[in-house]
């Protein structure tokens, strides 16, 4: 095996390297833009979340104040509990 030869096989060495490199990196771009759409999915739902829990506790709020005043008028309005 003469150097020509040893150029020619270390060039396509090269060149497949190079090809290897570049499928691998486009394959990284891809895992990497979906982890940023599942990272502003989960930003969504957290928001979501947010004004769910917020929600539900006006709500416990809202019903807190209404037994108080409803047991307020023990003669004219009585709460059932279950088993009454």
């Amino acid at each position: 095996m003469d150097a020509e030869e040893k150029k020619e096989i270390e060039e396509m060495f090269k060149h497949h390297v190079g090809v290897l490199a570049e499928s691998f990196q486009h394959k990284l771009d891809i895992v990497v833009e979906g982890h940023q759409m599942l990272s502003e999915k989960i930003d969504r739902l957290d928001g979501r979340m947010d004004r769910l829990e917020n929600t539900v506790d006006k709500i416990a709020t809202d019903l807190a104040a209404h037994r108080a005043d409803t047991e307020a008028h023990g003669t004219v309005y009585r709460v059932k509990e279950s088993g009454e």
